[in-house]
């Protein structure tokens, strides 16, 4: 008898062929056989002709404090993936210095936007070198769970107070050999920031953003000495000839795939560049989201664009459902719209808060594809109203506004020609970060959902193609190989899915991280199983109690 047969599946097998019908059989945590099955198991789903993909590999996701008191990983979890990557963008948790761990804390904090109370609260430290850390989080999870030496790590516990200064031999060659070792430990690879948005909380750029180009040569090296590992580049210059130069210096020196985070706001550098090394057999993967980086603003979240209004200052103690009735009070919105808004200090917040034409108002269809009529000019002039107004309105009805970051257009064929690229690799969730502006967790969702399924503002993407850069492309790019596509001897993490009435719930702040932090959480209809390892974890959106995740350690 085998372990599980999931029985008339629509397949979409991740490899980007035509989907077919058939049977899939599983035993021992893997996949035995793929097509008609007569046998009988200790466990049968009939699919009923619903698709069914392979659970879907997230590798950007900065779970590196979550996995020390969230088991199940969620919002990730809740959207069919069953494979995540962590030690994005260049911070993380190890190594560290005894007694310096509260500096890594504010770092993740002002970085990612996650509660530093709630990371204090919730990790249990203890831990000094990198194997250490992954020995501390190596405990069962819903999924599995991947993660990166993070450079800003580094230099705080070679460099210490010099971590900002240039790196001499001895600190490049400390690092270099730190790296080596964690990747002989079980990490996937290295990460790093050039991104200048990427300050503490002084104003100051993270350690390593300038990094030269010995300090980046001793990483490489690292990788090619440790013979595997991803190397995770955010780079504010990625049409800077010299930048392209070093960059492809790293990667044909370490001599496995480079992953550079890109949006359409590059030109045709990065992109030039990694179509000429392909051809090489040389790995530059551009990474790209769902769509442009983005913000969600609230009431409740970091950023509140009532609060650059004086007279908001009169409700901003009270609860937040009794501010909801105040900005329906006709006495308090006379007095905002007699308000000088002031300015933040940081002038980009005032631009992402003020800028009433770049402001969207989140459409119930969860598009995030808005253009000008969506926005609370557009939806002030249609409705002959103030633009002070339409925001009361809009968030007296609990409804976030949407600022989507670059030169978006009013539709995102950038974002689907970028998907679409083959150099291209899939990315960006943050599912663990931004926790009060941003829950891109469910992308997955909304991927199906919108892009291959609902879109009506240019074309639609191909679902097979999608599936594809969802999980076989992401797996390999971290060399994992064992996972990502639907045939016999590949490991069963599956994802059964009504198609038709996939979707996904509106955005909702939610206090559930440890002392009461608070995020913003999306959940998804639509998910009949989510299997991880062969075990139903999931079943239509409940956790069955199955823990058969695990640390993957890469290179093991």
């Amino acid at each position: 008898m085998d372990d599980l047969i999931i029985k008339n599946a629509w397949i979409v097998d991740g490899t980007g062929a035509p989907g077919f019908a058939g049977d899939i059989t599983v035993n021992d945590g893997k996949i035995t056989a793929v097509g008609n099955s007569s046998g009988s198991a200790a466990r049968v789903i009939d699919a009923e002709g619903r698709l069914v993909t392979p659970g879907f590999v997230d590798i950007h996701t900065h779970f590196d404090g979550q996995v020390c008191w969230d088991k199940l990983l969620t919002p990730s979890s809740w959207h069919g993936v069953t494979t995540v990557v962590m030690g994005n963008c260049g911070v993380g948790f190890a190594p560290v210095r005894p007694g310096s761990e509260d500096e890594l804390i504010e770092l993740m904090e002002s970085v990612e936007d996650i509660p530093g109370t709630a990371l204090h609260e919730g990790i249990p430290w203890g831990w000094e070198s990198f194997a250490e850390y992954l020995d501390a989080i190596d405990t069962p999870y819903v999924l599995d769970i991947g993660t990166q030496v993070p450079h800003v790590a580094l230099r705080h516990y070679v460099m210490g107070e010099r971590c900002h200064d240039d790196a001499t031999v001895e600190d490049i060659l400390a690092m270099s050999e730190l790296t080596r070792q964690a990747l002989a430990d079980g990490a996937l690879g290295f990460s790093t920031s050039r991104f200048y948005g990427h300050r503490d909380k002084q104003g100051q750029v993270v350690p390593g953003t300038n990094a030269g180009v010995a300090e980046m040569m001793g990483f490489a090296d690292a990788v090619a000495d440790a013979g595997h590992g991803t190397m995770e580049i955010i780079s504010d210059h990625l049409d800077d000839p010299e930048e392209l130069g070093w960059i492809e210096e790293v990667a044909r020196r370490a001599g496995h795939p480079v992953t550079v985070l890109a949006t359409a706001d590059f030109g045709d550098g990065i992109w030039g560049l990694a179509d000429r090394l392909a051809t090489d057999g040389v790995e530059v993967r551009p990474q790209v989201g769902a769509r442009p980086a983005s913000v969600l603003m609230t009431l409740e979240g970091s950023l509140n664009p009532m609060r650059q209004f004086p007279h908001y200052r009169t409700i901003a103690h009270l609860p937040f459902d009794e501010q909801r009735r105040a900005l329906r009070d006709p006495d308090f919105r006379a007095a905002i719209l007699a308000d000088e808004a002031r300015g933040h200090r940081f002038p980009e917040v005032s631009r992402i808060t003020s800028t009433w034409d770049r402001m969207f108002v989140l459409d119930p269809s969860l598009n995030y594809e808005p253009d000008h009529r969506d926005s609370v000019a557009g939806l002030a002039e249609a409705g002959g109203q103030d633009v002070r107004e339409v925001l009361m309105d809009t968030l007296a009805d609990g409804t976030p506004i949407l600022h989507l970051f670059g030169n978006y257009q009013g539709h995102l064929e950038d974002q689907r020609r970028m998907i679409e690229n083959d150099v291209s690799v899939f990315g960006l969730s943050d599912g663990g970060a931004h926790c009060t502006v941003l829950c891109d967790a469910g992308v997955p969702t909304y991927m199906l959902a919108y892009m291959t399924r609902d879109r009506d503002r240019g074309p639609k993407l191909n679902i097979e193609y999608t599936v594809h850069k969802m999980t076989q492309d992401t797996a390999r790019l971290y060399g994992l190989f064992d996972r990502g596509v639907i045939a016999p001897g590949m490991r069963a993490d599956l994802n059964v899915i009504d198609y038709d009435n996939l979707r996904l719930h509106a955005p909702e702040m939610v206090r559930d991280l440890p002392a009461g932090g608070q995020r913003l959480i999306q959940r998804a209809d639509g998910y009949v199983a989510t299997i991880c390892a062969g075990e139903v974890t999931y079943e239509h959106g409940r956790h069955t109690g199955a823990l058969p995740g695990r640390l993957i350690r890469g290179g093991h």
